[in-house]
């Protein structure tokens, strides 16, 4: 917008004010009615801004949602990473922290989970954040590489394989049971105990215990 404001109903906005403004009011929808259960101007009318003005910044509701989600990728990498945090203090901790904050970030950020994993984006957009995906999910992938790394030569599985299961037991979990009021099912136990008893059981049929 060259430095110039963007106003109604007495506001301003700057060029990343209004696509902030834009980004916290979508949010804001995503909590309260999932990833597609509002529109584009309705986005606008919590802004407070003309149905013009978001166009000069995404071209329409998808774009939108894909930049929410990249942002969400983002820093789901960045809570990844802090957890695996080099393998230190030892890298089955590690390892295990890293599903941790997987549930973390489910159930801190639901609105950005939901955009990430719900929002039924068209492939123009879905391909780019299968990228901003793959750099999440990479970060579960050295740390199975490391982890692995621990035990016999002839018996290593794929590091693949190993970040495979312990990132769909992880979702699954988060989407089941991670979320809160109506949208959680009931459980006799916390998340995070099912999360952590399920990567020790995988973890054990590996031949992890078994190694010192």
């Amino acid at each position: 917008m060259n430095g110039k404001k963007q106003t109604k109903s007495g506001r301003g906005y700057h060029h990343g004010d209004l696509v902030e403004a834009m980004v916290m009011a979508a949010l804001k929808l995503i909590a309260e009615f999932g990833p597609a259960g509002f529109t584009f101007a309705e986005v606008t009318r919590v802004v407070g801004v003309s149905p013009a003005a978001p166009y000069r910044h995404f071209r329409d509701r998808d774009a939108l949602m894909a930049f929410i989600a990249q942002r969400g990728f983002e820093r789901f990498t960045k809570a990844l990473e802090k957890a695996w945090n080099g393998g230190k203090p030892d890298r089955l901790t590690a390892f295990k922290a890293v599903g941790q904050a997987y549930l973390a970030f489910a159930r801190k950020e639901p609105a950005y989970y939901a955009a990430m994993f719900e929002a039924r984006l068209s492939d123009e957009h879905t391909r780019a954040l299968a990228l901003a995906g793959d750099n999440a999910f990479s970060v579960l992938r050295e740390a199975a590489e490391v982890l692995i790394n621990t035990l016999p030569d002839k018996k290593r599985p794929p590091a693949m394989m190993v970040a495979l299961h312990v990132w769909s037991m992880a979702h699954g979990i988060a989407s089941l049971f991670g979320g809160d009021g109506q949208n959680r099912k009931a459980i006799p136990m916390e998340p995070e105990d099912l999360l952590e008893a399920g990567v020790l059981i995988y973890l054990d049929g590996l031949g992890f215990s078994q190694t010192p």
